[in-house]
């Protein structure tokens, strides 16, 4: 099987301001530092310097701005792909904080030339994007804390029961360094980029209620290029007016965000000061985030207001096509 066509692939304003300034003044922590969904207290993986967590609010727009996104879809919505359940499971990409003592499990992958070879720290039970039966992607996603690594698998099967796993491939990524996959690799990511990073969170968005980093995003149509920090495409389409993976957009300064909820104003904010990454191929303006319990989903869906014509694209630097 072609390994890139495999990785190739998801209450009235007013009251809701009221209810957003009910909320204790200073940022809460969820009662346990461990868990699915646990709160990582405003701690931000990587350094500050990393291009995740850069601002780009004032960096120049790319000259193919408008190519690129007339063929992602300038009147599509954006589309807030996480909440609470849908279809009968969570809603998102989930992860999992587990502590440094959490035993790791050995993990043998399809594509284990591109995959960091483990062990990884798989609890019992883990939360796998989609549900135990899901058919889909099928990430998990496990951050020791008290190492402050990530862990990222894709496509997982347990076998025996989960004393060991199948996946098509894995990452692990230093959350205190700024180092990059090797060139052209990929990573859980069709990018070869982490993808926990670029989720939107509850504790960021309802406890700390900032988000001080780049998001993620899908589209339908990829081109077979890379910019970084991206390493790898997942594309065969050569067409320069398609975006290569890695690139990074971002709403426009000018943007009205006063009328959305206070929580969706929170992303929207990031979106102009960080922008959001091409990190997969999925649903156009598909933006990522990792399900819970507690979204209030009608506020979450009030982010589809905003269409792809309200975003340009961020001066990209080399393209990498081979």
């Amino acid at each position: 099987m072609n390994k890139t066509l495999y990785l190739a692939g998801a209450a009235a304003v007013g009251i809701a301001a009221l209810c957003w300034a009910q909320q204790p003044t200073k940022p809460t922590e969820s009662k346990s530092r461990y868990g699915v969904g646990a709160s990582l207290g405003g701690k931000r993986p990587f350094p500050d310097n990393n291009p995740w967590n850069q601002d780009i609010s004032k960096l120049p727009v790319d000259p193919n701005s408008d190519a690129i996104v007339a063929s992602i879809g300038p009147d599509k919505s954006l589309h807030p792909d996480f909440g609470t359940v849908w279809n009968g499971t969570p809603n998102g990409i989930p992860y999992v904080v587990v502590p440094g003592t959490q035993p790791k499990i050995p993990v043998t992958f399809e594509y284990p030339d591109e995959s960091d070879p483990g062990p990884y720290p798989i609890p019992p039970n883990p939360p796998v994007e989609g549900g135990p039966e899901s058919k889909g992607d099928r990430h998990i996603l496990m951050i020791d804390r008290d190492s402050w690594i990530l862990y990222e698998l894709f496509a997982v099967q347990p076998q025996e029961g989960g004393k060991r796993w199948q996946a098509g491939s894995g990452a692990v990524f230093d959350l205190n360094s700024n180092k990059l996959r090797p060139a052209g690799w990929t990573s859980a990511d069709a990018a070869g980029l982490p993808i926990f990073p670029g989720l939107v969170r509850y504790d960021e968005v309802m406890e700390r209620k900032e988000i001080r980093h780049a998001l993620r995003f899908t589209v339908t149509r990829s081109r077979r290029a890379y910019v970084s920090p991206a390493r790898h495409f997942a594309s065969r389409q050569t067409d320069p007016n398609l975006p290569p993976m890695g690139m990074r957009v971002r709403l426009k300064a000018d943007y009205d965000i006063a009328g959305f909820p206070p929580a969706a104003q929170v992303i929207l904010r990031a979106l102009k000061k960080y922008g959001m990454f091409v990190a997969d191929n999925g649903g156009n303006w598909f933006l990522n985030g990792a399900p819970d319990s507690r979204w209030n989903d009608e506020e979450i869906d009030t982010l589809k207001r905003v269409k792809g014509r309200d975003f340009e694209v961020v001066k990209m630097g080399t393209v990498i096509t081979k």
